[in-house]
């Protein structure tokens, strides 16, 4: 599962990172605020691109409210964790079947978080996909759901069976967040798609760049630690390389 994730570019660096793919710019700049961690369970801010408008970066609370929950949405959230969505169940849980089918979305992210256990021990690892240009972890994208509640939107993050890397990471529950491929980035907006071709998109299009990872800090799983910080994200030995 994924319920830590880092976005630390600056707002210029993001907008110039996707201005080359498809135009897209930050809706309301003076309120973007990069972070090296941010826990899902918090409900703060994720930054989502939406499905009906694909020049746009929005902010949506980590943690999908459906419509039919949205009277009472700190209740839904005491009792039903929708930080992230099962691919496999989408189309039958009635949190996200209606946005499976009409608000899907793209969730911006620089790495993320996942346990590694060892010896009953969970040691947090960050994971990052590395360039030549950004080799602490360049920009991506999650496959996500969203909902918009009057002016409010919230969002989920999908998550899909381990690859090969990814078992080895997060070596108990075997999941990965599901980090799309850009091949497939306007296929994942086509209103078009049936409940089949969405499947399939979901099980074939994860990104084909590599990941790294490397263990930091348990501190981050620390009650009243302040986890938003530069060095949060430093690996804390050399050995702990995947």
């Amino acid at each position: 599962m994924c319920y830590s994730t880092a976005l630390r570019k600056e707002r210029e660096k993001v907008e110039q990172r996707l201005l080359n793919q498809s135009g897209v710019k930050i809706e309301t700049p003076n309120e973007y605020n990069p972070y090296f961690h941010l826990n899902g369970f918090t409900h703060g801010n994720l930054y989502i691109i939406k499905m009906d408008e694909h020049d746009k970066i929005y902010p949506a609370s980590w943690g999908l409210i459906p419509d039919w929950a949205s009277h009472n949405s700190v209740e839904f959230r005491k009792k039903s964790n929708t930080l992230n969505a099962r691919s496999e169940s989408i189309f039958e849980k009635a949190s996200f079947k209606n946005s499976a089918n009409e608000k899907r979305c793209l969730i911006l992210g620089d790495g993320f978080y996942e346990p590694h256990h060892e010896n009953g021990i969970a040691l947090p690892y960050f994971c990052f996909q590395p360039t030549e240009e950004f080799p602490e972890g360049d920009l991506f994208l999650f496959a996500g759901l969203y909902n918009e509640l009057d002016e409010e939107l919230t969002a989920t993050i999908l998550t899909v069976e381990a690859n090969d890397f990814f078992s080895e990471v997060h070596n108990k529950k075997k999941r990965m967040p599901l980090v799309l491929d850009d091949s497939v980035l306007e296929d994942w907006f086509d209103d078009g798609m049936n409940q089949s071709q969405i499947n399939e998109l979901m099980a074939f299009g994860f990104s084909t760049k590599k990941f790294k990872a490397h263990q930091v800090s348990r501190d981050l799983y620390k009650k009243g630690v302040n986890t938003n910080r530069p060095d949060i994200v430093e690996k804390v030995t050399k050995q702990t390389l995947f």
